[in-house]
């Protein structure tokens, strides 16, 4: 479906047909996501050819992100090597792509294994979706400041959520991982937190969502 400003596409496969040569051309890419899966069909095959001048990269996730070890430390490596400033937010971001700040990728939901995706022109459209990127990029935290502030956390968050899984008592889990009663009830509050949780039901609903558990 599409109108003049706004094209609405299925799958990623879809999308990457639409939007590759927008990313062959960037000069400065932003993105918001809660994990790597969003925005899997983004990301260069390995033949991809490589720009001379790389776009200005950056990217906003959410806590739990971190939380997948795979996905931290690829996180890291983006960091690390292809020049991007990654920043970790708790604001409830939509997942969302800005080229240029002229194209937006909006993600949509999943329907019958496939996401929907708006790509959108519409200047005023861009324009406030870049303003509400800007202002939670502000407040965000950079993702080695982060890392500093919550290495406990993120070491022990795929036990911790194992250890939930289970359904054991908060006794058996302490003593499971070496910590005080106190000290894992206040990991796990953490954890909550970081899942965007307000219980352990739904902290075990956005765990299974993201593949941790």
């Amino acid at each position: 479906m599409s109108s003049d400003q706004v094209t609405v596409v299925r799958g990623e496969e879809e999308l990457f047909a639409r939007t590759a040569h927008l990313f062959a051309t960037a000069s400065e890419i932003t993105c918001a996501a809660r994990d790597l899966n969003t925005w899997a069909a983004t990301r260069p095959a390995p033949d991809t050819p490589v720009q001379e001048k790389r776009p200005r990269l950056r990217k906003l996730y959410q806590p739990a992100a971190l939380l997948n070890p795979s996905t931290a430390q690829h996180l890291r490596t983006v960091a690390r090597t292809n020049g991007a400033t990654v920043r970790i937010t708790q604001d409830d971001v939509n997942e969302t792509i800005i080229i240029d700040r002229r194209f937006a990728i909006l993600a949509g939901d999943l329907a019958d294994g496939r996401r929907s995706y708006g790509v959108v022109t519409e200047p005023a459209v861009v324009q406030n979706v870049s303003s509400l990127f800007d202002a939670a990029w502000r407040s965000a935290t950079d993702l080695a400041a982060y890392d500093a502030q919550h290495a406990e956390l993120t070491t022990f968050a795929p036990r911790v959520l194992e250890l939930l899984a289970t359904g054991c008592k908060d006794e058996t889990a302490a003593r499971t991982l070496g910590l005080g009663v106190r000290t894992y009830r206040r990991r796990v509050a953490e954890l909550m937190t970081a899942l965007g949780a307000e219980s352990r039901f739904q902290a075990g609903i956005r765990a299974h969502e993201l593949g941790l558990i």
